[in-house]
């Protein structure tokens, strides 16, 4: 199954985090949503986000890894083209940008965004969604065995 899906990850406590390559990130207390894609497993690649045991690859994984981040929400849609840069585009014009973050593959200027509300975070992902006529759903509609 192929996809783009939005993590709603919550941060419990202001830090400063190194990303791999691209340096120091400040991450305010608060929510923050990730959105990427899957062209060949969602199932997986959204397992793999939720797991805590992985290779620190993408931005988003030194996020998770931090001891007061977790995941709280998942907002998936599936589909058969790229569409990350399209709901990325329509989270920006509600919330903060991280700039650089995610979008080292593309012209995005972010691919990750700060909300100090999960309500609003949540509403947000599904109205980009729909807005480019996908159908979200969450983790109760996914098999990740």
């Amino acid at each position: 199954m192929k996809g783009t899906y939005c993590l709603i990850i919550e941060n419990k406590k202001e830090c400063d985090l190194t990303v791999g390559k691209k340096g120091n990130f400040h991450f305010e207390k608060g929510f923050y949503v990730y959105v990427g894609s899957a062209l060949n497993s969602l199932p997986g690649r959204i397992k793999r986000h939720l797991s805590s045991s992985k290779k620190l690859f993408w931005h988003v994984d030194y996020l998770l890894a931090a001891p007061h981040t977790r995941v709280i929400e998942v907002v998936f849609a599936s589909n058969p083209h790229k569409v990350e840069c399209a709901i990325s585009s329509n989270i920006s014009l509600k919330s903060k940008e991280i700039p650089g973050f995610g979008s080292s593959d593309c012209r995005c200027k972010s691919h990750l965004f700060y909300f100090k509300d999960s309500t609003e975070s949540i509403k947000i992902c599904k109205d980009s969604f729909l807005k480019n006529k996908l159908v979200p759903q969450d983790l109760s509609q996914l098999s990740l065995k």
